[in-house]
């Protein structure tokens, strides 16, 4: 390299210039740096009449250094870049960081330092480059130094801001997610967001590891899309195979990567990310977002926040399975606390809670209400006779007879033994109620199978009304009680099986 006289080849193309084209340079890099903030291409479109003029400059790249992964990646060009750019900007890594630029043949390769830290590689191609000075490629490497690193740092903060978003969003809507369903939804909708991308899916493994449940994002069929997949093993799936151990993968063109009806060829992807879905116990499906007919070059902060998700992901999915859980522990003991174990029928306690507040309701509207008590005729002998576990079957198909015997809104309940209690809603009358109790006592009255013999049995049913018969709940009780024991007397002496509340 020379540091004698320049000599000047020509006008730059840029605005005119007198005299040395690399002062000329110079003071042009400082104007400009001081009024605009420059993009890199800028810097590099300010440089290039001058250093035409100072070196016969043909071509210029300016890679920058990903810390991340340590790889060149060029972020501005002019003219034709040659097939070893690459390679001879890396050899300057070899090389003392206050070393001179790096000149193989007609290409100069200069070290882009700030603070310390190399951010890039500012690559010249050019016929005089050896006329370049130090004392203008260092303040001009100092430049686009300064603009590359200025630029990675407003890179950062929009990328940690963007973050911040999708993960606040993420754990305010994920904690209130109360299934596993509802969490991966959540997922992938803060995935399409994060990386915005055009279609997203999310696929849940049952513990078989078959894919039970996908929900979709963007695609016209939606889930019907993907019946086809449900049930099937999840390593059928090339995209699952590549994330069960946990990483998320990033592809910016898919090809022919996929199997034919997979994921990748029902979303029609050609860029994607998939993320795995983990919970404590293992891996419980994966989150898949990408775009058609785009191909992506996924960067290093796109694999941080990949990885983020999914163990943020993690977490949304673990807490989600404890609500399920916890909910539906809650929903098992609370069905206990009010149904019949035997018979899966509500019991008393349930009954009282909805009869009260039938008996309330038809009381401010004007309606009415019907209590009807039951009593099994001839259980006794059958459970005397076949031992208890043939009465608990017959008490089995007695409830399922009764539930036969009523309306949608009515409550069939057992209060224990062989005695049961049926409450109408809907402003039953006398007719309505006489007309149920008479088709339960002959549902009754037709044999019952029990360990392959037929069984006989009948039923008294007692009746009343409100506010015919009674006022409220206690004394509706009572009536139809009396009404049930006067059905039973009858029973024995004229065969008759319901009565109502004479009251």
């Amino acid at each position: 390299m020379r540091s004698g006289p320049t000599a000047v080849l020509g006008p730059p193309a840029g605005p005119e210039a007198t005299g040395d084209p690399q002062d000329a340079l110079l003071a042009e890099l400082v104007t400009f740096m001081t009024k605009d903030t420059p993009s890199v291409q800028h810097v590099l479109d300010v440089a290039e009449p001058y250093l035409k003029a100072a070196a016969g400059l043909t071509a210029a790249t300016v890679f920058e250094l990903d810390s991340e992964t340590g790889l060149l990646n060029p972020t501005a060009q002019l003219g034709e870049p040659g097939g070893r750019d690459l390679l001879i900007s890396g050899k300057v890594f070899r090389m003392a960081a206050g070393a001179k630029p790096l000149v193989e043949a007609d290409r100069m390769a200069i070290r882009l330092r700030i603070g310390g830290q190399t951010v890039g590689v500012l690559l010249l191609a050019g016929a005089h480059l050896d006329l370049l000075r130090l004392a203008t490629l260092s303040p001009l490497a100092l430049h686009f130094a300064t603009t590359l690193q200025g630029l990675a740092a407003e890179k950062q903060r929009q990328f940690m801001a963007h973050v911040s978003s999708i993960v606040r969003r993420l754990f305010e809507q994920g904690m209130d997610a109360t299934s596993v369903e509802e969490a991966g939804r959540v997922l992938v909708d803060s995935a399409v967001d994060a990386f915005r991308t055009e279609y997203g899916a999310v696929c849940l493994l049952d513990a078989e590891k078959r894919i039970r449940y996908v929900h979709s994002i963007g695609l016209p069929d939606g889930e019907a899309k993907f019946d086809h997949l449900i049930g099937k093993p999840a390593t059928d799936s090339t995209v699952w195979r590549a994330i069960a151990e946990g990483r998320p993968a990033l592809v910016g063109k898919a090809g022919g990567s996929g199997l034919a009806g997979g994921f990748i060829e029902m979303m029609g992807l050609t860029s994607y990310i998939a993320i795995p879905m983990l919970s404590a116990h293992g891996a419980v499906g994966m989150i898949m977002c990408g775009d058609a007919g785009v191909t992506r070059e996924w960067s290093s902060r796109d694999r941080l926040l990949a990885e983020q998700l999914s163990v943020e992901g993690a977490l949304i999915v673990d807490s989600a399975g404890m609500r399920q859980a916890a909910q539906a522990h809650v929903a098992q003991l609370s069905h206990q606390a009010f149904h019949d174990s035997l018979t899966g029928l509500p019991n008393r306690s349930y009954l009282l809670d909805r009869a009260e507040q039938a008996v309330e309701l038809a009381g401010a509207t004007g309606t009415r209400v019907a209590l009807m008590l039951l009593d099994l005729n001839g259980f006794k002998e059958v459970n005397d006779t076949a031992g208890h576990q043939a009465g608990d079957a017959l008490l089995q198909q007695v409830a399922k007879r009764l539930l036969g015997a009523v309306r949608d809104n009515d409550v069939v309940s057992r209060l224990g033994g062989d005695e049961f209690a049926i409450l109408l809603t809907r402003n039953p009358d006398d007719h309505v109620a006489t007309a149920v109790a008479g088709r339960i006592v002959d549902r009754l009255r037709e044999p019952f199978t029990i360990e392959g013999n037929p069984v006989r049995i009948g039923g008294s049913v007692g009746i009343a009304l409100f506010p015919d018969d009674a006022q409220e709940y206690e004394a509706l009780m009572r009536g139809a009680d009396a009404a049930m024991y006067e059905a039973k007397r009858d029973t024995k002496r004229l065969g008759g099986g319901a009565r109502r509340f004479a009251g």
